[in-house]
């Protein structure tokens, strides 16, 4: 038998079960709006754990998703919150593309016992629904 040097992983609080399950909320509160929703959840450190992309939705909604689920954990804090930073700071929210950060509604962290453990992000609805479905998904899990 081989031995395995390696050194073991640390293990995150974030898992693919705490993902499956805010997901599982967001596309709940998508289905109760009537649409379809691409979501994402990162986890503390920005890293994608599970994405799940809506029947309906565009092909820009992996990255938007993605990108908002990105901005939530950065910033820990939903995305609404930076609105008017988005609005008033142009230059600096343009600096953060290349962090793969999209600016705007539908972006909300994840917490364990208060701490974060990652992010959601949402995609593919008009005005707030993008926003809605992300709460939901944050409501089902944080802690």
């Amino acid at each position: 038998m081989v031995e395995d040097r390696r050194v073991r992983a640390a293990q995150r609080v974030m898992n693919r079960a705490i993902a499956e399950k805010a997901v599982g909320a967001a596309l709940t509160k998508a289905a109760e709006l009537g649409i379809s929703m691409s979501v994402a959840v990162v986890d503390e450190s920005g890293a994608l754990v599970y994405f799940v992309k809506g029947d309906a939705t565009g092909l820009h909604t992996f990255e938007t998703a993605r990108g908002k689920a990105i901005t939530a954990a950065a910033f820990r804090r939903p995305t609404t919150e930076m609105l008017d930073s988005i609005k008033n700071n142009p230059a600096f929210w343009a600096s953060l593309a290349r962090l793969e950060m999209v600016p705007g509604a539908g972006g909300y962290p994840l917490t364990h016992n208060g701490l974060l453990i990652g992010a959601i992000g949402c995609g593919g609805g008009i005005g707030d629904q993008d926003e809605q479905c992300a709460e939901a998904g944050a409501r089902a899990v944080n802690t």
